[in-house]
């Protein structure tokens, strides 16, 4: 049934290094299809089913002939010579490339992913949804049949190991994000260049026009040919955009990229158009929460670089307050601090490390000023304005309910309010989908004092 991945595996120790979803999924098809197998596992933390753990767990690939890496395991500074490093995603492109549209982009692909999938369905494919929206591809498999669509998620961690590309692959942008994982930017756009490097002249590649530079030098000359370039209009003019439940510009290049993988895998992208109007955009992707007392509360918490909340700010046109800030990975925050200097905000509320280096460099943009106000500020609720961007007041603060009782004291009725951290949630959530289900439970309490 899946011989391919299994030849690969098969009289190997093999060794599965990570152990969250993604790493008890994998050693779940081991013990299924290998049950004969020498098999280890390897996390950082100590944990039933872990074989080796601790700061050295990393030592154990020495011991195995086949590694099946989980995406959250950085590699890049440990010697891997001499042993074969695989993942999920590389094995399972080995044995379905052909059934598979692939969609990464540094922002954008779970929403391009999900609809693709709903466009699929919705005109009655046999459609199978997997990878980094939360669903290990060795998990869905078994679902597959000889005439089904797989529709994968590629984050730039999976594409890191990967020797095969989708059939359709689906590359939306690329933005600084990852470095503490990557290291350099060189390196994240490498990884995710993957997912058409390895195209023959039967794939097809659907990407940005800003990439097609980038494309066409990894695509192989046979398969140059195939490249599928959005924005384009031969069918923009028949979609009626004011009835997207995806607003933003931002998101209506989604739904471009959406048609167009459609189209490439065989299915006329106009006979699709209907269903993009029937499409649930996601949770925590410019959620429009609600309106309570009076202000109303968007929630954008997937927005992890500054472009993102460049293009949130963008789609609503008008923002009152806006949060930003989070774990620090280093990004560039340039762009974001240019773009509130000619779209001011009347006010900004920073948090965490990345929020510091926010401010900063809004601040720089003048020769004199005060540095933004922060919580130990003697009336933190009530700070001057900030000597940065004219009209704008900054706000430092440490809690999500610091940030709403400044907004109460400060927000008037008609007033929106968006959360677009710009930042990772890792200094203080789980992830980003914890970061907007408080922010989601804070508003729907909301009242102006």
């Amino acid at each position: 049934m899946f011989d391919l991945m299994l030849d690969r595996l098969r009289g190997k120790r093999i060794l599965i290094l990570g152990f969250g979803r993604e790493g008890r999924s994998s050693l779940r098809f081991v013990q299924k299809y290998l049950p004969e197998a020498v098999v280890g596992v390897a996390d950082k933390n100590e944990m039933d089913g872990v074989k080796h753990f601790g700061n050295q767990y990393l030592e154990s690939i020495y011991d195995y002939e086949i590694v099946i890496k989980t995406p959250g395991i950085s590699l890049r500074d440990f010697d891997t010579k001499g042993v074969e490093i695989t993942s999920q995603t590389d094995l399972f492109l080995s044995q379905f490339h052909n059934q598979t549209i692939g969609v990464s982009g540094t922002k954008g692909k779970s929403t391009t992913t999900s609809l693709i999938h709903h466009l699929l369905k919705s005109s009655g494919r046999d459609a199978i949804l997997t990878g980094n929206i939360g669903i290990p591809c060795f998990d869905v498999m078994e679902s597959i049949q000889p005439g089904s669509v797989v529709v994968y998620e590629l984050s730039a961690h999976q594409l890191e190991i990967v020797h095969q590309s989708p059939h359709v692959g689906v590359l939306l942008n690329i933005f600084e994000e990852h470095l503490d994982h990557f290291g350099t930017m060189e390196r994240y756009k490498s990884a995710k260049l993957n997912l058409l490097r390895f195209m023959t002249e039967a794939d097809i590649a659907v990407i940005h026009v800003s990439l097609v530079d980038d494309a066409l030098r990894i695509v192989s000359s046979g398969a140059k040919r195939f490249v599928r370039v959005f924005p384009e209009s031969d069918f923009t003019n028949e979609i009626d955009r004011t009835a997207l439940p995806l607003k933003g510009g931002h998101n209506y290049l989604d739904v471009e990229a959406a048609l167009l993988a459609c189209d490439a895998h065989g299915v006329d992208c106009r006979e699709l158009i209907p269903y993009l109007y029937t499409f649930k955009p996601l949770e925590h992707r410019l959620e429009t929460v609600g309106t309570f007392g009076g202000v109303t509360f968007v929630n954008d918490s997937i927005s992890t670089i500054p472009q993102a909340a460049i293009s949130a700010c963008e789609a609503l046109g008008r923002v009152d307050f806006l949060l930003l800030g989070g774990f620090d990975r280093g990004i560039d925050y340039q762009p974001l601090a240019t773009y509130l200097w000619t779209h001011p905000v009347s006010h900004l509320l920073f948090t965490g490390k990345a929020g510091e280096r926010m401010m900063e460099l809004i601040e720089g943009n003048v020769s004199t000023g005060s540095r933004a106000v922060k919580t130990e500020a003697p009336n933190p609720l009530f700070p001057m304005p900030s000597e940065g961007i004219p009209g704008s007041t900054s706000f430092h603060y440490s809690s999500m309910e610091q940030a709403f009782a400044y907004i109460a004291a400060h927000a008037r009725p008609g007033d929106v309010c968006l959360l677009s951290p710009a930042a990772s949630s890792y200094d203080q959530y789980k992830n980003f989908e914890e970061r907007g289900r408080k922010f989601k439970h804070l508003a729907q309490g909301f009242v102006i004092q």
